[in-house]
């Protein structure tokens, strides 16, 4: 990493991924975010090599390392599908992803777990993320799978630590496994961070259940739903429920170091005023 706590954003590579490092950039990021394709489709044409060429030439000049990147699978896929033919379907979409990923020089994939639906328990649910991520890892080699922690809308699984332990503990060999961390849903499941002890409170939590190793990422979004709410919705910085003293405990704190900390704000026009308070919060340490 070129920084302790580096910060970005999640964005658009929209006209090739490419221009994603660029973008990144042009807000004065120093780790980003992306789709490395459409995120709303099940297909997508691959990657050419010229496409994949001119991305890691373009990392290289901006100074983005791997590490540094987190790019973010389709919105579509659900791993915890109980209906099979929609799971095989979810998996090979997956691996696919895995694979761009490999392709482009990235180390990392970030995933939602998915939901069972309600058609199936939480523990069968866990048990067809794992099973898949089995099948992706041994399939894709190089990539680490990032299991996001959800809000816990809906029947959605990863609201709670013990889901992403469970994840972990299932798929077994966990060299190639970690997790991201996202602020407003980590509020929106119960998991409060707006004072000092809160947010101690929530980060042994954290380190007692899943452990710090763990963590390969964070997704930093203030709430506009309350604490406990199951609803996911992001703010922009000091507009929630969250207010700023949790991004300035998270750029203070050594745990989150060396990881990338990816603004998901949904007013992109202010990520660089967002990003340029988050490192003054770095600069006091």
């Amino acid at each position: 990493m070129n920084h302790a706590h580096p910060v970005g954003a999640h964005v658009s590579a929209s006209g090739g991924v490419s221009n994603a490092p660029v973008n990144a950039a042009s807000i004065n990021a120093e780790a980003f975010a992306l789709f490395t394709r459409n995120q709303r489709r099940w297909h997508s044409p691959p990657l050419a090599e010229e496409e994949i060429a001119a991305f890691r030439e373009s990392c290289r000049e901006h100074g983005f390392p791997a590490e540094s990147i987190l790019p973010h699978d389709s919105y579509l896929i659900n791993l915890a599908d109980p209906d099979p033919e929609g799971w095989e379907k979810s998996l090979g979409a997956f691996t696919t992803e895995m694979q761009r990923c490999r392709d482009l020089g990235l180390t990392m994939l970030n995933f939602h777990p998915g939901s069972p639906k309600g058609g199936s328990s939480d523990e069968e649910g866990l048990e067809r993320v794992a099973t898949a991520l089995r099948r992706a890892l041994a399939a894709v080699p190089g990539v680490t799978a990032v299991i996001e922690n959800t809000a816990g809308q809906g029947h959605s699984l990863g609201h709670r630590f013990e889901h992403l332990a469970a994840i972990i503990a299932l798929v077994g060999d966990n060299s190639r496994v970690g997790v991201c961390l996202d602020t407003c849903h980590l509020f929106a499941a119960g998991y409060d961070l707006r004072t000092a002890e809160a947010y101690e409170k929530t980060m042994t939590a954290f380190h007692d259940g899943v452990g710090f190793h763990f963590l390969r990422g964070m997704h930093l979004n203030d709430a506009r739903s309350p604490l406990g709410s199951r609803v996911d919705r992001h703010a922009s910085l000091g507009d929630g429920h969250l207010g700023w003293e949790p991004f300035r405990m998270i750029m203070e704190d050594p745990r989150t170091a060396d990881v990338p900390l990816i603004l998901e704000t949904p007013e992109p026009d202010r990520w660089p005023a967002e990003l340029a308070t988050l490192k003054s919060f770095r600069s006091r340490t």
